[in-house]
């Protein structure tokens, strides 16, 4: 069940009615006492949890925080995404993210100058996505980005299949993996809130064979380090990092 929708300000009532509307939510007049639910303020949407002891909001800041620390100071292009998919040299691949999530990876690869298509099939992750997307929009500093962003509201896998736009180099998979109970590196209180609600891509593995017709050069699919490979098919390499690996599926050149 999707969180209910809550605005906390009047003037912000036009367009969390639109935001009901275009991602199927429920705009509540109260926030219930627990559970989860989106809520627009002022300034932001952001997916709250509920009673006491909550962890604290998700929402998404392109322009400080994280984003813009790992903007700033996170390698550049030896960063283990920049390099699976294929930033070497001035190289800057059209990439189509179809699990975008909270478009974290899809901002890196835009700040270092790719045009990124997003597909995000959750209403919860693509509505706290577009509005970070507006937001960033007015930041002198990551505005350009942001420019090079574009979202699709939308099931990955018929998008893959019947894709409409500009054929991407890059196709980058990075779908929602079951918590285990037993990781040492469980996410953040934040972020494991945030898993809760949208869920883990139950079609993962029905993703990989479009996306290798889909894509002109590769198909990089980011997993958790030890995490099974995806649809059960070899990569042609992979890049390992402490927590996570980047499987790298080429791929081959059409003849004639």
């Amino acid at each position: 069940m999707l969180p209910p929708l809550f605005c906390t300000h009047p003037a912000g009532l036009d367009r969390a009615n639109r935001l009901a509307e275009h991602y199927g939510l429920v705009l509540a007049g109260t926030l219930p006492e627990a559970g989860h639910a989106l809520v627009l303020d002022e300034f932001k949407l952001a997916l709250h949890s509920l009673g006491k002891g909550a962890p604290g909001p998700v929402f998404v800041d392109f322009g400080a925080g994280a984003a813009d620390w790992r903007r700033k100071h996170g390698g550049g292009r030896g960063q283990g995404v920049a390099k699976a998919c294929g930033l070497k040299g001035g190289a800057t691949p059209r990439v189509l993210d179809a699990t975008a999530g909270l478009g974290r990876d899809a901002f890196v690869l835009a700040a270092l100058g790719c045009k990124v298509d997003m597909v995000e099939r959750s209403p919860v992750a693509a509505a706290l996505l577009a509005d970070g997307l507006i937001r960033a929009g007015q930041l002198a500093d990551v505005a350009a980005i942001a420019e090079r962003m574009h979202l699709r509201f939308g099931a990955a896998a018929p998008c893959l299949t019947d894709w409409q736009g500009e054929r991407p180099e890059v196709i980058y998979l990075d779908p929602m993996f079951p918590e285990s109970k037993t990781r040492s590196a469980l996410s953040k209180k934040e972020m494991h809130t945030f898993q809760q609600v949208v869920g883990p891509d139950e079609d993962a593995d029905a993703l990989l064979a479009p996306a290798l017709a889909l894509a002109s050069v590769r198909v990089v699919v980011k997993r958790p380090r030890h995490a099974p490979l995806l649809a059960g098919m070899r990569p042609s390499h992979s890049l390992e990092g402490e927590s996570v690996r980047f499987d790298c599926y080429i791929v081959p050149r059409s003849v004639g």
